[in-house]
């Protein structure tokens, strides 16, 4: 292959499971993805909330997942409160009334709105605005540059110059994850911040402050953090902050290193390995996706077929 010919195929195999979460750097690109999504937080904290809950990510991933799908010569594709609940109704992780909810919150902060162009207003149809296009893309972007950090691969730069491969990639994953039990179903371990609201992004928060994962007497010490500290950043009440916290605290899980939870905060090397673990499905599903699409796009372009239009 000539080497100008190398930007347009994607470097590097994808990896598996096991070779990401046995790769020296997994702990690198974890501290590296976690740092970027606290900064998205950062940058847009209401659209991050949205999706800093397990339930809530689920459905952020397959309404995209819809929208991105959609064809707009077929009034049966695209995201609607009836089709997104359809496709979620068999893993029993949302009710009807919770998915019209959360599309409604949506509109509301105009991150949803309504499709300009639908046949069909009786069902609602709905597209994502560019505000949450764009934090879509990005974590999705972000996900690519860390794999690349293991393999020394080039996926965020090809996502970059062909918008197919996140166009076909994102649902490719969306609906891998959530097929799967290893991601759906979460490890016991961090279930307690992950299905809460803004659990997920506390503890993004813990992870990007996470210097090494060296146990000292049993434990890996992440430094000084309060539960006022989080309770501020991610708008949320000390109360429930200290709720998420509490069954790993009880189990021995993670604590401080002194009384009434002040000085350093500590993990155990169990709820690490069983978070990183967990950690390694999204990454190697992203990793996956991006492969398959790529290779969907090649077959596109060398058979003359036309790309299918992209939504939003």
């Amino acid at each position: 292959m000539p080497d100008n010919a190398l930007h347009h195929r994607l470097l590097t195999p994808p990896l598996s499971r096991e070779q990401i979460l046995n790769h020296p750097l997994f702990l690198t690109i974890e501290v590296g993805i976690a740092r970027h999504l606290v900064s998205i937080h950062e940058e847009t904290p209401r659209l991050a909330r949205l999706k800093a809950s397990h339930q809530k990510w689920i459905m952020t991933q397959m309404l995209y997942a819809l929208q991105l799908e959609r064809d707009p010569l077929a009034t049966s594709t695209g995201l609607t409160a009836s089709r997104l609940y359809d496709v979620l109704a068999r893993y029993a992780v949302v009710s009807r009334n919770t998915v019209a909810s959360y599309l409604a919150e949506l509109v509301a902060y105009k991150f949803l709105r309504d499709a300009p162009d639908s046949q069909d207003k009786r069902k609602r149809p709905l597209e994502i605005t560019d505000a949450a296009a764009r934090a879509m893309y990005s974590w999705f972007l972000g996900h690519m540059t860390c794999l690349d950090r293991l393999d020394g691969g080039n996926r965020a730069e090809r996502c970059d110059s062909d918008p197919a491969l996140f166009r076909l990639g994102q649902p490719y994953a969306a609906r891998a994850l959530i097929d799967d039990p290893a991601w759906r179903n979460l490890p016991e371990t961090v279930a307690s911040f992950i299905w809460a609201e803004s659990g997920g992004m506390v503890l993004h928060e813990l992870i990007s402050r996470l210097a090494s994962d060296k146990e000292h007497d049993g434990k890996i010490f992440l430094g000084e953090i309060s539960i006022a500290e989080i309770a501020q950043k991610y708008a949320i009440s000390a109360t429930n902050v200290k709720r998420m916290f509490a069954p790993a605290e009880a189990a021995g899980l993670l604590g401080w290193e002194r009384p009434r939870r002040r000085g350093r905060l500590w993990f155990s090397p169990t709820f690490l390995r069983d978070y990183f673990h967990w950690q390694s499905v999204k990454f190697a599903a992203l990793d996956e996706a991006v492969h398959w699409a790529e290779q969907q796009s090649h077959d596109d372009e060398t058979s003359g077929t036309p790309r299918n239009h992209k939504a939003g």
